[in-house]
């Protein structure tokens, strides 16, 4: 029995294409005791608000055709107003509704906080929010801060937070926003986010080819490509509950076409990182003195694995090129040699989190793609900050990223490009070289070094010291199809 054809109508709209957003909320809630009939109610008058791929899909071509018009014109574009909305639920959120099926992923089911050990998290910087954990989250996107907060108003009013009759509680608010000017799609360390996205079959076309397409399954709970389940017409029970193999987990009938959603609180200590690469400057081969690079922008680069323009340097490994970094059918354009780390170390961060050849010999890594959807926050580094060298020196200011992902499977996803990859210091599989390393942004471990980074000495260690990337905690929730929403979230009551 095969699923029914994939309704873009029914898909939330972050999941698949990304809400468009110049900034993000992300409102954390808990579902009060006692009220469950009437937020279920609630919930079924939120349903309409949510945005589906579909209506991502006439926003991006509202978008497209108000840039063209610009370009015809000579003039910028003008930022349309647009919101966005989707919602998801944690594992005791789902209990709390009395949702007891079990959806098939460990790691959602156990909870973020419970892979602190084996993400080397430090549980005493964790937000106290997470460590207790939350049932919920409305995300709400938009082109300016007041049609979020307008939005978000509406949404709180329809739960009717903080009155005498309120079904969620507040529980933490976090705001995101692109950084400004020329820094627009790049995070606080300066490097151009959001490169090397997998194309999706049948939803997105692949730019380039370094950029795989992979199976609607390795996102979308239910379909072709989910952890392992059998193609379309191939073995499942009588009601469609999606046998997968080899596990014999079975997804309840509900969870088809939704998408597991991994949020991470990541303070980024940016003076700091920079004041590293300055210290650690690289030689700069004599030709390109007179040009860029710096000595620390070379270092930075081999770090990260990419120019801040986003141009990769298994590309282009001694100089930046902008115009590949700002080229979609260029900057990412490339597969790794997987015998030698001259021209990108095998610790860089790019290769560590999506080795490309390296794994070709092992399977590939399709199973282990994500859909990163995460957004800036924080103030730009001050001129006190950059001259002290360190974050927060005169008052507490902090900066980052809100990391967001979304997958079918957390173990096969998120959980084990960090803990098996990142945080592993023996990836990507090298026989006879160095043991690569940790990944220098977000690896974590006791002990944080790696080879390869000085292109000359390829065995030369650098050690790392500090960590640069701060986890401030975050939740596994589950973003169910809007007709789950209706027919089984809504009904839960």
């Amino acid at each position: 029995m095969s699923p029914p054809t994939l309704d873009l109508n029914n898909v939330q709209g972050d999941i698949l294409l990304g809400l468009p957003k110049k900034g993000q909320t992300f409102f954390f809630f808990n579902i009060n005791d006692g009220t469950i009939p009437d937020f279920c109610i609630q919930l079924g008058h939120l349903v309409p608000l949510i945005t589906t791929v579909a209506q991502v899909q006439d926003d991006q071509a509202r978008i497209s055709k108000e840039k063209e018009k610009a370009k015809a014109h000579h003039t910028n574009p003008q930022i349309l107003d647009m919101t966005g909305v989707n919602i998801s639920f944690s594992q005791k959120g789902l209990l709390q509704l009395s949702i007891n099926d079990e959806i098939g992923d460990p790691a959602f089911t156990a909870g973020q906080f419970a892979d602190v050990a084996n993400f080397a998290d430090d549980p005493t910087k964790w937000d106290p929010e997470f460590k207790a954990g939350v049932h919920g989250v409305i995300y709400i996107t938009g082109s300016s801060h007041s049609l979020i907060d307008s939005q978000l108003a509406k949404v709180k009013t329809i739960f009717g937070v903080g009155g005498p009759g309120a079904t969620i509680t507040e529980v933490k608010v976090l705001q995101g926003h692109v950084r400004p000017g020329d820094e627009t799609g790049h995070e606080h360390f300066g490097f151009l986010d959001g490169v090397s996205q997998p194309a999706i079959q049948g939803i997105s076309t692949p730019a380039n080819r370094g950029q795989e397409t992979v199976d609607q399954g390795v996102i979308l709970l239910g379909r072709e490509g989910d952890n392992g389940i059998v193609p379309p017409g191939g073995r499942h029970d009588a009601d469609f509950k999606f046998l997968i193999e080899p596990e014999g987990v079975t997804r309840p009938t509900w969870a088809l076409d939704g998408s597991f959603f991994v949020f991470r609180h990541l303070q980024q200590l940016v003076p700091e990182f920079n004041d590293f690469l300055e210290k650690n400057a690289l030689d700069v081969p004599i030709p390109i003195l007179l040009g860029n690079p710096s000595g620390a922008d070379l270092l930075g680069a081999r770090l990260v694995g990419r120019w801040k323009s986003g141009a990769p340097i298994d590309l282009t490994p001694l100089k930046d090129d902008p115009a590949m970094g700002a080229n979609p059918a260029q900057n990412d354009a490339f597969r790794f040699d997987v015998s030698s780390q001259a021209r990108c170390p095998f610790a860089a961060h790019i290769r560590k989190t999506n080795p490309r050849a390296d794994l070709d010999a092992f399977g590939g890594t399709e199973v282990r793609r994500i859909l990163r959807r995460g957004i800036q926050f924080g103030p730009e580094v001050t001129r006190a900050e950059a001259a002290a060298k360190r974050s927060s020196t005169d008052i507490k200011l902090e900066r980052g990223l809100l990391f967001a992902c979304y997958q079918s499977n957390i173990v096969n996803g998120f959980q084990f490009v960090q803990q098996s990859w990142a945080n592993n210091v023996s990836f990507p599989p090298k026989l006879g070289v160095p043991t690569p390393g940790i990944d220098p942004i977000i690896g974590q471990a006791a002990t944080r070094a790696l080879v390869g980074v000085d292109p000359d000495v390829a065995t030369k260690e650098l050690d790392l010291t500090a960590e640069w990337v701060v986890s401030k905690g975050g939740e596994y929730f589950f973003s169910p199809s809007i007709s789950a929403l209706r027919d089984t979230f809504v009904q839960a009551a």
